[in-house]
């Protein structure tokens, strides 16, 4: 089994990892100060010069396909590069993708919707979420009616990301009331591209940590038959391949984190001093970094595991399933661990520390909570699905 990584593999690594250290970390102070200050961290100016350097030296779509000017890269790297974004809290990401099921889209709407949406001037969103449809994705009631070449929809969705930014949603609504009712979800919804200026309304919902999501409202909202994305009837099959998209890349994001805040820990305990020594020589502080330095190699090996599965062309969800839910978990332990070394310091909003508490507390929610994911994997193994044996048999 080789587990080491090519030449280029590692210039790729080495670029994003100098490029994070040399541009991205002199931004967290001021980043922190405007949070402070409840302005968003990183303006979207100070984003797209951050993008434009990285298009400079090549990186732009990393996980767009090369056909479309992106960089194609496998998900094994694309999990790599996550990591290394996920040292710094700044909210950077690269320039140059679009959501997956956009390729899905006609060459009508790739000229109108995916290729602009590639180019930055264009932003998306997904809405599937309800108030009273989260994790039972099949519970949605928002419809949509049709009347001559036109479709109406009615109806509330919610915790939708990027919704206060988007020009453009792909919606889910019910189009097939009675195979809805019947429960063939499958048959009964759609998703539709729909333009802002059609007249759905947003409304940001505030959260304990950065991200701001919102609540989207659609009121006889009318759009053409054009409008669908994929087939009619077809979008709960496209709303899953969105949501399992990347569910490994997650808790890579999260895995950088939490080694940069271990090698904060770790100098803060050489550093801060009681009763004549180090706190790095107490046990109690020992147990802590080498808990976590375990966890996040387990972490990692997760992560890998589940994109290696995604580049050979097997079915990875379960492996992206117990990532994500690995992750979650032990992500949380490890950032209250690493504040209860720093102590009162920690606690400040002078460091990231309780702003990554904060953060790190989503990844147990959104895109599959905790429970989903252990019903999943559950679920697969009873069945027969899987092996406990893994992916080796």
């Amino acid at each position: 089994m080789d587990l080491s990584l090519t030449d280029d593999e590692r210039d790729i690594r080495q670029w994003v990892r100098t490029f994070v250290e040399k541009e991205v970390m002199p931004l967290e102070q001021d980043v922190l100060a405007r949070e402070r200050r409840h302005e968003r961290g990183l303006p979207p100016e100070e984003l797209k010069r951050l993008q434009d350097t990285a298009r400079a030296a090549g990186f732009f779509g990393v996980l767009t396909p090369e056909e479309y000017g992106g960089m194609g890269l496998s998900a094994v790297m694309a999990a790599l590069v996550e990591v290394e974004l996920g040292r710094s809290f700044v909210p950077f990401r690269f320039a140059g993708d679009a959501d997956n099921i956009l390729f899905h889209a006609n060459e009508a709407q790739q000229e109108e919707y995916l290729r602009p949406t590639i180019e930055g001037t264009r932003k998306s969103c997904f809405a599937i979420t309800e108030p009273g449809a989260g994790s039972d994705a099949r519970a949605i009631r928002t419809s949509a009616r049709r009347e001559g070449d036109e479709w109406v929809i009615n109806g509330e969705k919610t915790f939708i990301t990027g919704g206060v930014d988007a020009d453009f949603v792909m919606v889910f609504a019910v189009t097939d009331p009675e195979a809805h009712k019947a429960g063939r979800t499958g048959e009964s919804v759609t998703c539709f591209l729909v333009d802002r200026d059609r007249g759905w309304t947003s409304q940001q919902i505030d959260t304990m940590g950065e991200w701001g999501p919102a609540a989207l409202v659609f009121d006889d909202v009318r759009v053409p038959h054009s409008a669908i994305l994929g087939e009619e009837g077809k979008g709960f099959a496209l709303a899953m391949q969105w949501i399992g998209k990347g569910r490994y890349l997650l808790p890579a994001r999260a895995l950088g984190g939490c080694e940069r805040m271990v090698e904060m820990a770790m100098e803060w305990a050489h550093n801060r001093v009681t009763f004549g020594k180090p706190i790095a020589e107490r046990q109690a502080i020992q147990w802590m970094i080498a808990d976590s330095a375990t966890e996040i190699e387990a972490l990692r090996w997760l992560v890998l595991s589940a994109a290696w599965q995604v580049d050979q062309g097997r079915d990875s969800r379960q492996a992206q399933s117990m990532a994500k839910l690995f992750g979650g978990v032990k992500c949380n332990e490890i950032v209250d661990r690493m504040l209860q070394v720093h102590g009162g310091m920690g606690y400040t909003r002078e460091l990231p520390l309780e702003r990554w508490y904060r953060e790190l507390r989503l990844l147990r929610i959104y895109e599959g909570t905790d429970e989903i994911q252990r019903r999943t994997l559950a679920r697969n193994l009873l069945k027969g699905h899987v092996s406990v044996r893994g992916h080796l048999g």
